[in-house]
């Protein structure tokens, strides 16, 4: 390279800056929600959800698109689109006139309902969802079954079991709590009795030993006047008898 020439080799700043650009901030890719399987009994409607999250903003240029593709099939069909603020549904393959827009864009919800089952709907629905500049991510795939009557679920019978077994478990915690509640009382209320009942004879067991010990004075008082009583009729009797002899 010839003297003066500039140099053609990025600086460190310019490396810098393009090294955090791929590096330490890459773009985050959209993410589409939806349901593994829903059941539809034949005749009736069922709601497919789709939703996403995405990195950037709502954008005016946000789009939603569904496929369908049969229980035994290879190809997926478009059946809906939502583009510039404008549904267009699908008016001439089987689901023509059965396909409902009830998706709100600016709650990131794209979903749709699906009229009038019938046997042929089996199959998997994709929601695909665009965001630009947030277009890079998966689609997300829901299984429909249709059936003459819709069957219980495991998980909803399984549920009721369970809350079934905690309501009798909660039951009976709340009939021992209140038998053991009421057991402490009659207990408390027995004590309480006993404890007056124990205070009583002490209180009157206490006034007899008092009123004893006020009768024990009386007692010898009048012990000795009946005493000196009786020594003085026999001091009179004496004199009496010996004032006779004098007289003879």
């Amino acid at each position: 390279m010839a003297p003066g020439a500039p140099s053609s080799s990025p600086s460190p700043i310019l490396a810098a800056l393009l090294f955090s650009s791929l590096v330490l901030s890459p773009v985050q890719a959209i993410v589409v929600y939806t349901d593994k399987e829903v059941h539809g009994a034949v005749g009736s409607q069922v709601t497919l959800y789709c939703s996403f999250w995405s990195s950037e903003w709502v954008s005016d240029d946000l789009s939603f698109t569904w496929r369908y593709q049969p229980e035994g099939g290879r190809d997926a069909i478009s059946i809906f689109h939502y583009a510039k603020g404008q549904p267009y549904i699908d008016e001439v393959g089987t689901f023509k006139e059965r396909i409902q827009w009830v998706g709100d864009p600016h709650r990131k919800d794209g979903s749709i309902v699906i009229h009038n089952l019938d046997y042929g709907d089996n199959g998997t629905f994709t929601c695909d969802v665009k965001n630009p500049p947030d277009i890079v991510g998966k689609t997300s795939q829901v299984t429909l079954y249709v059936f003459e009557k819709v069957p219980t679920r495991y998980g909803v019978v399984l549920g009721a079991v369970i809350g079934g077994v905690l309501g009798v478990v909660l039951l009976a915690l709340l009939l021992f709590y209140l038998i053991r509640y009421c057991w402490l009382r009659r207990q408390a209320a027995l004590q309480r009795r006993l404890s007056a009942m124990e205070k009583g004879k002490l209180h009157k067991t206490a006034k007899d030993a008092s009123k004893r010990g006020r009768q024990t004075p009386v007692l010898y008082a009048m012990l000795d006047h009946s005493r000196s009583t009786k020594a003085a009729s026999e001091k009179k009797t004496k004199g009496l008898g010996e004032s006779r002899k004098d007289k003879k």
